[in-house]
Formats: C-alpha cells, structure tokens, sequence
C-alpha cells in the first residue's frame, strides 16, 4: 500500500511537471525581428563556431534539464518519505492522509510553469525560446524571398534569354555557384535563411586597412589629353522616383530589374520609356539636362522595412546624401558630343555569379578616396561616410546609340586613359554617391536574388538626352580644361 501511494504521489507529479513545461513552451516563444536574423552584423561567427555554440547551448539545456529532473525525483522522495511518516502516525486518520497524497497537485509545489526547473534557463527565458526551430511560421512568400528564390505574385520577368543590367549574357535564374561570397553551411533555422539571402561579413573591410590604389580610377592626364569637367545637378531623388524597372536591358517589363532603382534626372523613366517619352517629360536637373540616370538603392538591413520583398531586398532605403554627376575628359585626347539618346551602362548586376569581366564597382569613404575597394563594402570611421564611385564606359564607335548587349558601341578606355583604334572619346560620366550608414556591417546593395547582395555587382545607367546646345557646352568645358 505505502509503495502504491507513493508511486501516485511520483506519477502526479511528473504529470504537473509536464504540464508546466508545455505551458513554457506555448508562452515563452517571442517573435523574433526580421532584422535580427538577417543584418550582417549579427552573423559575424563562422559557421563552425555558431555550430559549436548551438551544440554547447543544447548541452547546457540537457544539463539543466537532468538537472530538474533530478530535483524532481528529489522531491518526490521527500514527499514519499513524508507520506510515510505520517502513515506511521496513531493520531493521523484516513482522510489527512489523502489530503497529504495530494499535496503536490494543490500545495503550490510546481504549479507555475515560470518555477519548473525544465522551463526556464539560468537567464530567465524559457530554452525553447533560444532554439531556431521554435521560429514563428512564415508565409509563403517570406519563405521563398528567405531562400533568395521568387514566387509566383511578382511581376514578369524578362525573357530568359536577357539578362537585365549585365547585357544579356546569363539569364535570371542563373545559379550562383560562382559567387566569390559562397553561402555558410548553417544546419537549419535562421542561420540558414540568412545564409541564403547575404550579404555575409566576409563581404565588408575597414576601409583602412585597404592600401592606396586611388590611381586606378585616374590615370595620368597627357599633353593631348583634356583635362575639363562639367556637373550636371539633378538632386538626390528628393522626389522619390524609385521602381525595379530598367527601360535599356528589358524594355517593356515591369520589375526586370528584380530591384529597386533611385533615378534622377529625367522624372518619367520607367520600363515603357521610349526616346519620345524622355524628350517630352520634365526633369530635376538644370539646365534643361532630361538626361535619366539611375542606380541601386542602398538599404539599412538593420530595419525590418519591405520584409515580404520576394526577391530578398531586404531593409529601409537610403538616401544618398549627395548626387555628383561628373562628366570628365580623356587622358590621351579630346573628347566629342555624345549622341542624343545615347544609351549607357556600366558594371554588371550579375558580377557575383558571371566573373568579374564586366564589373567596375569601386566603394570607398570620405577622407579615403585614395583607397578604393571593388569587391567589399566599406566600413568607414565615425565621422566617415560611404562612397559608391560608379565610372562609365566612354569610347564610342562613332556611329550607334546602343548595341545588342548594351556595351560593345561604347567601351572602357585601357589603363592609360586611351581609347581602342576605331573609337571616339565621349565626356565620361562619373557617378559619386554618398550615405550615411548604421554603423557596423548593417547595409546592403540591392540586387538579383542569386547574387546574395554581394557588392561586386555595383552598377548604373544613363540615357542621354541633353540638349544639343547643352552638350556642346559640357565638350567646350572639358576640351577648354574649365570647371562647369
């Protein structure tokens, strides 16, 4: 009979014990921050060192969690031992003895669920909490963008066969088995989902520990050469003019570029802008420049902000704080008007995955431009802000405005600054962005999915449609070696 008691005494309890650690996990899940999960700034571990801490915290709940039951059994001794001396009592009756069996059901011992030793860690937060897998469910459409895939509620994507902003080289879907920012190997939960959305921290640098290279961007001006600038303001996109169209590589599709783009310049741009339509809209520049430039924008990834983006473009947009749209002169020669309407694009969208034959990014700070770094974001110093140096192509073949992959009727010039024979200097357009970013590795690049936001694949456009008259202007200040 005593036996009996007792093991009732023990199956109450674990029955109580159970009920407080189900109730720990159903109230003691928090929502975690979308942010939280994918800034770069929390993932700054290797995957084997996350791997080995996962396995040290599961340990420490296992240990905590003997541990409790230890004290359990314990208890259950205790109480057991205790029902047996009062069995042993002459004075005790029948009924206090039943009263006494169930003590641990109705005397406060484990009945709230924050004191059972299984539910709660040394910190105060229920294990199941910490564990990725207890992450709330996400729909669909956050799943896919947290696997850098699409889903089926964007817009069209352009034909296969084009590859938007890289000249149509690669096709959308293209695997990024080349990217030179390889996944980590997380095992699951939220390590996982940030691996395949990027960026990683390997893709950033203090930006002074890049060595002075500035000359790259620079090369020595000659006798011939012209040495004049000329600067369009068109503003910082004050307007908010931003859509994930790119009229130049895929005409006619809505979202082809599969990110967004700040424009300045011309105010109509979008997928469906033709040479007429250009001509006839409005623009934020002087001077009557309808020139339309855009680019990426740059986002704060520490921000939760367009989370159900399904092509993983992620965070709050930033920015720029300034807009400096330089056109320059040769090093070996003199330049010549550029052609009205005039299509431009420099860098490649799919660096990450095509190589680097056509990339020109270059990322610096200020107070750093003799350091330029083409494949890392910067992290500058307090006080410091980020520069995006985006050059363009300006050697025209002297007859088209545009070309099949949007690069071969106008091409870079080699290291000396000269032209390939057959070619005709163009006023070069130079592109200078500057942010004020969150401190730490917390900003990306918006870019194609399979590119993972790596910063190698920095890029822009422009199309011109100066005046004639303006132009004329901007290769007079050049050739002349004036500042306009």
């Amino acid at each position: 009979m005593r036996r009996s008691r007792r093991m009732a005494a023990a199956v109450s309890a674990l029955a109580v014990a159970a009920g407080g650690l189900v109730s720990a996990a159903v109230i003691g899940v928090g929502t975690p921050a979308l942010a939280d999960h994918c800034d770069p700034a929390e993932a700054t571990q290797t995957p084997q060192a996350r791997q080995s801490q996962q396995q040290d915290q599961n340990q420490d709940q296992n240990q905590e969690q003997d541990q409790g039951q230890q004290q359990d059994e314990q208890g259950q001794d205790q109480q057991g031992q205790q029902q047996d001396q009062q069995q042993q009592a002459p004075e005790q009756n029948t009924d206090q003895q039943e009263g006494d069996q169930q003590a641990p059901q109705g005397g406060g011992i484990a009945l709230d669920p924050a004191q059972s030793p299984e539910a709660q860690s040394p910190d105060g937060q229920s294990p199941e909490a910490e564990a990725p897998e207890a992450a709330p469910e996400e729909s669909p459409t956050v799943q896919s963008r947290r696997r850098g895939g699409n889903n089926g509620n964007q817009s069209p994507s352009p034909n296969p066969s084009q590859n938007p902003d890289d000249g149509g080289t690669a096709s959308p879907s293209q695997s990024p088995t080349g990217s030179p920012s390889p996944s980590p190997t997380g095992t699951g939960g939220a390590e996982e989902e940030c691996a395949d959305l990027g960026p990683f921290p390997e893709d950033f640098v203090d930006i002074r520990q890049v060595q002075g290279n500035g000359g790259l961007l620079n090369p020595r001006i000659g006798r011939n050469g012209s040495r004049g600038t000329f600067v369009s303001q068109c503003g910082t996109n004050r307007n908010g003019h931003n859509n994930p169209d790119n009229f130049i590589v895929a005409p006619g599709v809505s979202n082809g570029a599969h990110h967004l783009h700040d424009y300045v310049g011309n105010l109509s741009t979008d997928a469906f802008s033709t040479d007429e339509s250009l001509a006839a809209a409005g623009t934020t520049c002087r001077l009557g420049d309808k020139s339309t430039y855009f680019w990426p924008v740059l986002r704060d990834r520490k921000s939760d902000a367009n989370a159900n983006d399904p092509d993983g473009n992620v965070g709050q947009v930033l920015r720029a704080r300034a807009v400096t749209l330089q056109f320059r002169g040769n090093a070996t020669s003199r330049v010549v008007a550029m052609p009205r309407f005039l299509r431009l694009i420099m860098g490649d969208a799919k660096a990450a995955t095509n190589g680097g034959a056509n990339a020109r990014a270059a990322w610096s700070c200020t107070g750093f431009q003799n350091r330029i770094t083409p494949d890392k974001y910067p992290l500058c110093p307090r006080g410091s802000q980020v520069l995006r140096i985006l050059d363009f192509p300006s050697c025209w073949d002297g007859q088209n405005t545009d070309s099949a992959n949007h690069r071969t009727h106008v091409v870079f010039p080699d290291q000396s600054g000269a032209c390939p024979q057959g070619t005709r200097a163009i006023p070069q357009l130079r592109m200078t962005l500057t942010y004020s970013v969150p401190q730490g590795p917390s900003y990306a690049l918006d870019a194609f999915p399979e590119q993972k936001h790596n910063p190698v694949t920095d890029h822009a456009d422009f199309a011109n449609v100066m005046p004639d008259r303006l132009m004329q202007f901007v290769v007079s200040c050049i050739n002349r070696g004036r500042r306009c």
